[in-house]
C-alpha cells in the first residue's frame, strides 16, 4: 500500500468513528423517548381566563423546567380555532408529545387523526375530548367534572335538609360546550333534581371570567324577584357575582348563598369572610404528574387512560385554616 493510500485509510476511519460517536443514534435517540435526548412537548392552554388557569400554566411551565423538557407553550385565548392552530404547528415542528387542555369537548377528530398519522402521541390534561375513537389520544389527566357537580349538589342537599320551602337557584356556566361546564351543571342537576323544592330558576355562561359572572349576576338579580343559591362552576365567576351581589344591597352567603368550584385562594379569602359557603376543589397543579406521564407515553410504556386528581370540600368553617396552605 502506498503511503498516500494509507494516509487516506486512516483519516476515513477516523470520520467513522467521529461520526459514530456524535451522532446519537442507536437505542437512545429520539423514536425512543431515551438517552440523552431532549424531549420536545408542545402544549396548548386554553387561556388566562382564571386564577385557576394561571396556577395551571405555571405548574405545567416550572414542571418542564424541573424536568428537562423543552416546553412549546401556546395560548389559545379561549378559542377553538387558535387551538387546532397551534397544535397544527406542533406537528409541523416534530414534536415529541403533544399535551394540550381542550376549549371545548368537541369538534377535535381530524386534528387528532393529523397527530395520530404523524406519530405523535397526545396526552389530554384538565379537560376531555368527546370522540367515539379514543386511539387519538394515549391518557387523559385530570379532574372529574361531573362528581364535582354532584359535590355542590351534596351540599346543597344537606344544607336544606329538611325544608320544604322552593330553593331558587341561578347557575353561572362555564364556557359553552366546554368538559368542566357541561359535567359540573349535569353532575349536580342529577343530584338536585329528585327533590321538587330545588328549581334552577336561570342558568347562562359567565365564560369563567370574574368580568362576565359580574354582569350576568346583574342580569339575574335584575329578572328574577327571588334568588336564594348561586351555583358558579368557577370561583372567578363567583367572584364576580358577589360583586354585583353587594352593590345591590345584598350580603353574599347570607341573602344568597353561593356554591363555587375550583378552591383558588381568593375564594378561600372570600369564605373566610362569610362570603363564599362552600367551594369544591379542582386542583391546577398536573404540572409534575403530567410530565412524568409524557415521558411514559414517549417511551411506550402503558398508562391507564383515565387519570383523576385527589380533591376535597371546603365550607366557611374550614376556610381561615386552608387559606395559609392554599398553593394557588
Amino acid at each position: 500500500m502506498s503511503k498516500r493510500a494509507a494516509v487516506a485509510l486512516v483519516a476515513t476511519a477516523m470520520a467513522v468513528a467521529l461520526t459514530a460517536c456524535g451522532s446519537g443514534g442507536g437505542s437512545g435517540d429520539k423514536a425512543s423517548g431515551g438517552g440523552d435526548k431532549q424531549l420536545t412537548v408542545g402544549f396548548s392552554q386554553v387561556g388566562a381566563e382564571s386564577g385557576w388557569r394561571t396556577a395551571n400554566t405555571k405548574s405545567v411551565q416550572d414542571a418542564a423546567k424541573k424536568a428537562g423538557i423543552n416546553l412549546k407553550f401556546s395560548d389559545a385565548q379561549q378559542k377553538q380555532e387558535n387551538q387546532i392552530k397551534a397544535i397544527r404547528s406542533f406537528i409541523q415542528q416534530k414534536v415529541d408529545v403533544i399535551a394540550f387542555s381542550p376549549v371545548v369537548e368537541s369538534g377535535w377528530d381530524t386534528v387528532l387523526k393529523e397527530a395520530k398519522d404523524a406519530k405523535i402521541p397526545v396526552v389530554l390534561t384538565d379537560r376531555a375530548v368527546d370522540s367515539k375513537d379514543e386511539s387519538l389520544y394515549a391518557t387523559f389527566l385530570g379532574s372529574d367534572f361531573v362528581e364535582e357537580g354532584k359535590k355542590a349538589g351534596d351540599w346543597l342537599v344537606k344544607e336544606y335538609q329538611g325544608k320544604t320551602e322552593p330553593v331558587n337557584i341561578v347557575e353561572l356556566q362555564g364556557t359553552t360546550g366546554s368538559a368542566p361546564a357541561n359535567d359540573r351543571k349535569s353532575g349536580f342537576g342529577d343530584v338536585i333534581k329528585g327533590d321538587a323544592k330545588f328549581k334552577v330558576v336561570a342558568s347562562q355562561t359567565g365564560d369563567f371570567t370574574r368580568a362576565k359572572g359580574k354582569e350576568v349576576m346583574q342580569a339575574f338579580l335584575k329578572s328574577q324577584p327571588k334568588i336564594d343559591v348561586l351555583y358558579a362552576h368557577n370561583d372567578d365567576m363567583a367572584l364576580g357575582a358577589i360583586q354585583a351581589i353587594e352593590e345591590a344591597g345584598k350580603t353574599p352567603g347570607k341573602d344568597i348563598k353561593i356554591i363555587s368550584v375550583d378552591g383558588v385562594k381568593d375564594a378561600f379569602t372570600a369564605m373566610a369572610a362569610s362570603k363564599i359557603n362552600v367551594v369544591v376543589e379542582c386542583n391546577p397543579l398536573l404540572g409534575d404528574q403530567l410530565m412524568e406521564l409524557i415521558k411514559k407515553v414517549k417511551k411506550g410504556e402503558t398508562v391507564e387512560r383515565r387519570i383523576k386528581t385527589v380533591e376535597g370540600v371546603f365550607t366557611m368553617d374550614q376556610a381561615a385554616a386552608a387559606l395559609p396552605n392554599r398553593q394557588y
